[in-house]
């Protein structure tokens, strides 16, 4: 967690702003350490950032807000030109994230929280944003912790508030794909894959939504959110039931798919789920680059090390869940050499 010392600051760092600009990672971890932040001061824009690292494209969002702070939420990696831009522009930067990165790349003049600098616990950024505004909204901080893979403390709490939303376990993903407040969890991360003017709308109802129960009861004012995670509910299952049909006795399941929209994310935390004993590895392929999300037992390290002898790769993320792009010609022989390597590390 953060010390109250940064806690404080943060929460002083939010006070004293009067336009602030938020990007948050386009997930739901994300999305709920934004719209925590954004109820408790009332003010401020959110942008969702889909690309790694954040490039300069998203600086044009400076220049048509005009904001007098802006905050970086649980986006693991910024590029050099767009810190370059945001240095010249002048404002504030404060940055809250929970990524194991290069941190001699944080910039000198940023403001940077992250719990795993200072060598303590991995905990998703909402958890964090949840202990800056305080036990206020605390079903808020949950849709986003589960869907991070982890329970937070105050799940306890939640189910005395909710007990009809929520489970009892200690497993994030059991309450994830088995709860109430889970399918709302499901239901944000599909609202996140929308339209950009669907997606602020989403944002504008959520600025002001009361309970779990306006999201869980189709209203006018939620109509669109219901409708587009019927449509993309309806798609990951049908992936989820085609992977299913690669499952054999090796140490990998992979998957390779395209469409028109991304959720290998999803996907592969569903198939990490339902099989708990493999490696997880989901492709999503569009033109001649391959977006993989990796999910397995201390894979980070295995998959961040076989990526170096790919021209063109990247990747990174957390010790049990990897992100990574390389080019369509090197998947399969990616595939192959991580089923070695992790043969040989067994």
């Amino acid at each position: 967690m953060l010390t109250e010392k940064q806690t404080k600051e943060i929460r002083e760092e939010l006070q004293s702003c009067t336009n602030p600009l938020f990007y948050f990672d386009n997930d739901q971890d994300g999305l709920i350490s934004f719209i925590l932040l954004r109820r408790f001061i009332e003010k401020g824009a959110g942008i969702p950032v889909k690309n790694s690292p954040m490039d300069e494209t998203y600086f044009r969002r400076v220049k048509e807000f005009e904001p007098d702070k802006i905050f970086i939420l649980d986006v693991p990696e910024v590029s050099s030109e767009m810190f370059a831009k945001l240095e010249e522009y002048g404002a504030p930067v404060v940055w809250i994230d929970h990524h194991d990165i290069d941190f001699s790349k944080v910039p000198s003049w940023v403001k940077y929280f992250n719990p795993v600098k200072d060598e303590k616990e991995n905990i998703p950024v909402c958890v964090l944003a949840q202990e800056i505004v305080g036990k206020k909204d605390q079903w808020l901080g949950v849709i986003g912790a589960i869907a991070d893979h982890y329970v937070p403390k105050f799940y306890s709490d939640f189910l005395k508030d909710y007990p009809d939303l929520g489970i009892k376990s200690e497993k994030p993903f059991e309450i994830f794909y088995n709860s109430e407040i889970g399918k709302i969890s499901r239901m944000l991360g599909a609202g996140l894959k929308d339209r950009t003017s669907s997606v602020f709308r989403m944002l504008r109802f959520l600025y002001e939504v009361k309970n779990p129960y306006d999201l869980i009861e189709e209203k006018k004012e939620n109509k669109e959110l219901h409708k587009r995670f019927d449509k993309i509910d309806e798609k990951f299952n049908s992936l989820i039931e085609k992977a299913k049909e690669g499952v054999n006795e090796s140490n990998i399941l992979f998957f390779k798919y395209s469409g028109e929209t991304s959720m290998s994310a999803d996907l592969s935390n569903k198939l990490s789920y339902l099989y708990s004993e493999k490696v997880v590895v989901v492709a999503f392929v569009k033109g001649e680059r391959v977006n993989v999300s990796l999910r397995g037992i201390k894979i980070r390290g295995v998959a961040l090390d076989l990526l170096k002898e790919f021209e063109n790769a990247r990747g990174g993320g957390h010790e049990n869940a990897v992100g990574c792009q390389l080019d369509l010609d090197d998947l399969d022989k990616f595939v192959e050499e991580l089923g070695k390597r992790i043969k040989d590390n067994s």
